[in-house]
């Protein structure tokens, strides 16, 4: 690739300086800011790093309707390639974060353990890791991927002993994912997402609803202390192979939340294209205590493309930021490409949500909640428009300078040699 750009320190703490004192301006506090975001972690999905395919290796049809397509060279084949490669990630990410794991990313030494025999111990290496490098770590059972998945049913099974298997699945999922909270001493939340669903028109709609409400009874009747464990339900609208009916909609989720007191995953890909998940939030927050996002980017009918600031993760961030919500919204990536570095695409999806996620903040949200409070829309529309100008990259690279890590693109740079060092000499 062309040359990469030089950066001049004090060049970028001059530039620094001057959008500082453009900010004030505003009454917006770039340094307040900057501290703000420091303590908001972003949650890496494990899976960008081997295109979901997890080490158990099982010979199954099923895929739950999840494609990660391209053939990009260097996946990691192992846990230990896996973790490396996300240690590479987060060194060119500002801020401290957390990790997403799925089920099948346990360890289990070449032997073969059925996911409702997994215990923590077969998570013992993730945990080592994760407590030498400060982060928490977040869980989800995989009902998907698996030969009692190939009907396309789960947990709302018409067998009542497939039901079973993946109930015990998810409890014993709960259970590891308090393992993590407690070991870490950071709260993990277990997310729960099936593909249940029909390809085409289905007779029965209450049925598989009836039984996926019943199972998750079952899961959820052993009380988990929530300062390690939080439980999370996850809604699609549809899926491939699940075009016409999705068992776990969004109503159906959101009924249960409300119900159940449990958090709610909204998943950005999961929703209509026309539909915004950013106006759902001071909906949803009014009856569920907490949401989780998972920040995708739906593409045509694929809703995992990696995430770029777009307006709708403009929007999200700025719901997020004006009503203060972070104690109560918890941030996670779900993408997966394998036609371009898997690296760069988590460092990509990540530096994006955060920098949206400092232009929001960066707003002067008291001025235009006043100017809106008194009816001046006049004021409200063209203050909106003008803070656009302002110059919130330079505090974007102030913050990475700070952070230690490389400013603008020059990251790429780091990936290219990790790619020629690492990623090139794995074969298979």
């Amino acid at each position: 690739m062309a040359t990469l750009p030089t950066y001049n320190t004090k060049q970028i703490e001059k530039s620094y300086d001057i959008a500082r004192e453009m900010y004030s301006a505003f009454h917006v506090d770039t340094d307040d800011v900057l501290k703000k975001l420091e303590t908001i972690p972003v949650s890496l999905h494990c899976w960008q790093g081997d295109d979901v395919g997890g080490f158990e290796h099982t010979e199954s049809s099923s895929s739950g309707g999840i494609q990660a397509t391209g053939n990009y060279p260097g996946k990691a084949r192992n846990a230990d390639e896996l973790r490396q490669d996300i240690d590479k990630a987060l060194s060119l990410i500002p801020g401290k974060h957390r990790i997403n794991l799925h089920a099948i990313y346990a360890e289990t030494q070449g032997k073969k353990v059925e996911r409702d025999a997994l215990t923590p111990e077969h998570f013992s290496c993730w945990v080592d890791w994760a407590k030498e490098k400060g982060l928490g770590v977040d869980f989800n059972p995989t009902c998907f991927a698996h030969p009692l998945a190939d009907s396309g049913f789960t947990l709302s099974h018409s067998d009542r002993s497939i039901r079973e298997f993946w109930i015990r699945h998810c409890i014993i999922c709960r259970e590891i994912g308090a393992y993590f909270g407690k070991t870490l001493e950071k709260t993990c939340v277990t997310n729960i997402w099936i593909p249940d669903g029909y390809k085409d028109l289905p007779v029965d709609r209450f049925g598989p609803r009836q039984r996926l409400k019943e199972s998750l009874d079952e899961i959820f009747a052993k009380p988990i202390d929530e300062q390690w464990n939080k439980d999370s339900i996850e809604s699609k609208l549809f899926g491939i192979g699940s075009e016409c009916y999705v068992v776990g909609s969004h109503e159906f989720y959101l009924g249960y939340a409300v119900q159940k007191q449990k958090i709610l995953c909204l998943d950005m890909g999961h929703f209509h294209p026309t539909e915004g998940v950013a106006d759902k939030l001071s909906s949803v927050l009014l009856y569920v205590p907490e949401v989780l996002l998972h920040i995708s980017r739906g593409v045509r009918w694929d809703s995992d493309h990696v995430v770029i600031v777009n307006d709708d993760v403009s929007a999200l961030m700025d719901e997020i930021a004006r009503g203060n919500l972070f104690a109560r919204v918890h941030i996670g990536l779900d993408f997966f490409d394998a036609s371009i570095n898997r690296i760069s695409a988590w460092v990509t999806g990540t530096r994006a949500v955060l920098r949206a996620l400092l232009k929001s903040l960066l707003e002067p949200t008291p001025l235009l909640k006043g100017l809106e409070n008194t009816g001046d829309f006049t004021s409200r529309l063209a203050l909106l428009e003008e803070i656009k100008n302002l110059p919130w990259s330079a505090v974007w690279d102030y913050y990475c300078l700070k952070k230690d890590v490389p400013i603008g693109i020059n990251w790429l740079h780091e990936v290219k040699k990790y790619e020629q060092a690492v990623l090139a000499q794995r074969k298979g």
